[in-house]
Order: C-alpha cells, then structure tokens, then sequence
C-alpha cells in the first residue's frame, strides 16, 4: 500500500492507534494458567468493540490448504509465528509471541509482541529484547531511498552481535490493502541491495530470533513454524508510514508512547 491522501494517512494512523491499544491489552491478559483461546477470544473481543474486523482470521496466505482459524497468532516457546490458539495452558516460565491484525476502514495494520509468562530465564529475557532492539534499528533504517537489504542487515547485525541467530525463512513485508504484499523484508541482508523504500509505503519490520539455529519447520497444522532443534523463538513487530519527514510507526503501544 501506498499512502497518497490525508484521508488514507488519517485513517492508517488510527488504525495504528487502535491495534496498539488491543495488542497492549492482550499482552496485560497474559499469565500462568490462561489459556491461549482466552487470549485469542479476548483479542477478538476488542477488536470487533472498537467496530473494526479481524485481519488474519479467515484470511488464506499463499500456498496455505484452509483459512486462518482463529484472530490471535500465538506462539509459544519453540513455536516461531503463526501459533494456532486452543486449550494450551501457559505456564510459569514460557515466553508467547502475540501476533495480531485487524481492519479499520479498509486499511490492514499488523503487530506483535513478545512477552514473558511470569519469571522467564535471562536468556529469554536478553533474547527478546534483542528483537526489539533489532525492531528499531530496522524502523530506523526504513526511510526514503534505503533498499530492503538495508533494514534486514540492520536487524541481522542487532541479532548476531546480541548472540542470536536471525530466522532468515520468515521476516516483513508491505501491508495496508492486504495482509501480505511486496516487498518481502527479510531478517538478514546485505545493504544497498533489494528494492528500494519510497516515501508512502506501508511496511510491517518483524525482526524473528531464535536462540540456536535458524532452520524452522512448518507443523501438521499448515500454519505453525517451530524451530528446528527446539531452541525459543522471540519475535517483535510493528507497521510503519515511510514518509520522507520521518517514519511514523503507526502500531506503538500506548505504553511506548508514553
């Protein structure tokens, strides 16, 4: 998506505002003992009260079998993204990715998070604010005139240099009219090279870690990714407006706001 009107600018920035706001409420709901349907419906809830719809529930990506089931991606653990909710009961200890979109007047927003259940090990905890540190660093490379590669070497080099290893299958991509459109922004990169960012765009960065390796694998659900060799996964995103005054990230949470 291109963003070529005050309106469509308006109305990208409100949707922004309003996932943030659901988004941060969901990632409050998360303790041991709730259960990822909880989370799930929860977000769900907010979503369709603030009179917008769910973005990824019902929606069929390329080469998936069936639509997505549910509104919330959550993933746990060793589950990378695209986490299918059920009975799953969080525990003390686990980290979950909330991955969640919706629709406001027509404009798709997309974000995520990933948070801690209760007292999680250091190297969770480093492992996840190695995405975020690596979000900034993309959303600061992400301006009028830099190339993909560009972002994704900005977030490889946070990674690696934190002792992480970037999930190089899976990574951004424009958003706006669709869930998934081009360019694809992948987690690691070389500068200078891809296509080039213009002022308008719409993107969502989504920086994915893992704490091993990189390889991934897809599950008999058709959505799950987990990691290889069962090492945790973090992953943190948020949409952005590239506009050559500056970037506007358009899902912060009120929380980063402040």
């Amino acid at each position: 998506m291109i963003i070529r009107t005050p309106e469509q600018k308006d109305a990208a920035i409100e949707a922004g505002k309003r996932l943030g706001a659901v988004l941060e409420a969901v990632a409050q709901a998360v303790a041991p003992g709730k259960t990822t349907r909880e989370l799930d419906e929860l977000a769900e809830k907010l979503i369709r009260d603030g009179g917008d719809v769910p973005a990824f529930k019902g929606y069929t990506p390329d080469g998936a079998t069936r639509p997505y089931p549910t509104t919330l991606c959550i993933s746990v653990n060793d589950e990378v993204v695209h986490g299918i909710a059920g009975d799953r009961k969080l525990a003390e200890g686990d980290i979950v990715s909330l991955d969640l979109g919706l629709t406001h007047e027509g404009i798709i927003m997309d974000s995520a998070v990933t948070v801690a259940v209760g007292k999680v090990s250091d190297e969770s905890v480093a492992l996840m604010r190695a995405t975020e540190t690596a979000l900034e660093a993309a959303m600061d490379a992400a301006r009028p005139g830099a190339r993909t590669g560009d972002i994704s070497y900005a977030i490889e080099q946070v990674l690696t240099d934190a002792g992480f290893t970037p999930v190089r299958d899976l990574g951004g991509h424009g958003v706006g009219d669709r869930v998934h459109e081009e360019p694809f922004i992948a987690n690691a990169g070389h500068a200078g090279t891809g296509a080039e960012i213009t002022s308008g765009m719409v993107l969502a960065l989504e920086p994915i870690a893992n704490i091993g390796k990189a390889g991934v694998l897809l599950a008999g659900d058709g959505y799950t990714y987990r990691t290889k060799d069962g090492s945790r996964s973090s992953h943190h995103e948020h949409t952005i407006l590239v506009e050559e005054a500056g970037t506007i990230v358009l899902t912060r949470r009120p929380s980063e706001r402040r």
